[in-house]
């Protein structure tokens, strides 16, 4: 783990093992909402903010600047795993956007909108709208990308956001975390609000592995680099208990059977908000949590990573390690 960009509410924090994990904060005159980076270019990142369109920096989080101004929020942002010049990024209200020169210029991937589903959609806080949660790109197909809207609907697409293909039949309807991995390129990982689930071909169709899963809003999704069935979920009784500070959530780990709460050195449930979870590409998985930034080599056991203090005890947005 060479350089974590760790998204909270108010503050980007920086760290590296250079620096013995003494966090650098940026972008304190923002709200955040997520977060992207690359291992194949760690220097430059991605924060889509509220009030301030998508942020790039290029010098490891030293200077920022906008390079998308689209929508009132940024809410998520991917690169490609294929080119580490193809970013994506979505927005509220819910459109996707493409850049083919690592976020110098970007397009709009029309039609979204046009969908059948699209009038069913809805974020309940702000009921009039709704948005672009999270973004994935196939690991074998540059064109292939998974898009879930929050609230209302897992969409697709073949040809790099050209067309696209509607919420499929037994889907998750709101979908907070997506992933894929390059082990096992037909399956699709969901955490949704109603329950984790996970296809095995492209999302066409949809299997419910709830077995030990004792809450279930799931939140945060992260599949081991190196381990296609070893995956880690965040999880809460429901959204207010999920997205507070004084709030109780919990993280658990899939056996290959069933779930199991994964509490071993990460804080007590009791008020510990929903964490973030994120592969780390040196082969472990991480979790960022209002009490702190901690590391598993497996899942089963957490170690803290870096100072924490009262001021990052907020719930978090966005983990990326490079």
């Amino acid at each position: 783990m060479h350089t974590v960009y760790a998204a909270l509410s108010d503050r980007l924090l920086v760290g590296d093992e250079e620096r013995e994990w003494q966090w650098s904060e940026r972008l304190r005159d923002h709200t955040l909402e997520c977060v992207a980076a690359d291992p194949r270019a760690p220097d430059r990142a991605f924060v889509g903010t509220v009030d301030a369109g998508l942020q790039r920096t290029v010098d490891g989080g030293e200077t920022w600047g906008q390079v998308l101004s689209a929508g009132d929020r940024v809410t998520s942002v991917t690169v490609s795993p294929h080119d580490p010049n193809v970013v994506w990024a979505g927005t509220e209200p819910s459109a996707v956007y493409r850049s083919t020169d690592g976020g110098e210029s970007w397009t709009e991937r029309e039609g979204l909108t046009d969908l059948d589903s699209a009038s069913r959609w809805s974020f309940p806080p702000r009921p009039h709208t709704h948005h672009v949660r999270w973004l994935a790109v196939h690991p074998d197909d540059p064109e292939g990308l998974y898009v879930a809207i929050e609230a209302g609907a897992l969409v697709r697409s073949r040809d790099g956001g050209e067309t696209w293909v509607d919420h499929p039949t037994g889907g998750r309807r709101d979908n907070h975390t997506l992933a894929v991995h390059p082990d096992a390129p037909d399956r699709v990982y969901t955490a949704a609000g109603d329950g984790y689930a996970q296809s095995a071909d492209r999302g066409t169709t949809w299997t419910y592995p709830q077995d030990g899963l004792e809450h279930r809003y799931v939140w945060g999704l992260a599949v081991h680099p190196d381990d296609p069935e070893r995956i880690v979920v965040s999880a809460a009784s429901g959204p207010r208990s999920a997205h507070s500070t004084s709030g109780e959530s919990y993280v658990y780990r899939w056996t290959g059977e069933n779930w199991t709460a994964a509490m071993d050195g990460l804080p007590a449930p009791d008020g510990l908000a929903r964490a973030v979870l994120a592969p780390d590409p040196d082969g472990a998985l991480c979790a960022l949590t209002n009490r702190g930034l901690f590391r598993s080599p497996t899942g089963e056991t957490w170690d803290g990573v870096g100072p924490w203090t009262d001021a990052y005890d907020q719930v978090p947005r966005g983990l990326a390690v490079v």
